[in-house]
């Protein structure tokens, strides 16, 4: 469906229509991964969290290492993860080599919780590009690294 039709607004110019698009399927994508999430009492930021400790293979990442490496950059990392720390998803320790610095990783219950979700995710996630060719994909991709840059 375009987007003119979704909103119910014609002769919109091509800037607007293009961050309209943009913001639309932002926000769908959201809405439907928060309905995957919604089950295991996760947000998407949360759930970003854990990803980006698991991605870690063991290794304890900082506060600012999440952060630099989260998707939505406005997130406040130090509250999302006491939130996980909270639901025994996270640990937090103070690093024995620098005790300024504090050592976060991923529990044995945040693993679990993220192989439970890796099916749907994945399952959700080609949902959305189905109907793009391998080379659309790509030049999605391209395009959307463009405007960022």
């Amino acid at each position: 469906m375009k987007i003119e039709d979704i909103i119910k607004s014609k002769g919109i110019s091509l800037e607007l229509k293009t961050v309209l698009n943009l913001l639309y399927t932002s926000n769908l994508v959201q809405d439907k991964s928060s309905e995957v999430l919604k089950p295991f009492d996760l947000s998407s930021e949360q759930f970003n969290v854990l990803r980006i400790l698991r991605g870690q293979k063991g290794v304890p990442a900082s506060l600012s290492c999440v952060q630099e490496r989260m998707i939505c950059k406005m997130s406040n990392t130090t509250r999302l993860v006491d939130k996980l720390i909270a639901k025994d998803m996270v640990q937090r320790r103070v690093c024995k080599k620098n005790r300024r610095k504090v050592d976060i990783t991923i529990t044995q219950k945040g693993l679990d919780i993220l192989q439970q979700l890796d099916g749907p995710m994945k399952a959700l996630n080609d949902s959305f590009i189905e109907k793009l060719s391998t080379k659309e994909a790509e030049t999605l991709n391209e395009l959307l690294d463009k405007i960022r840059s």
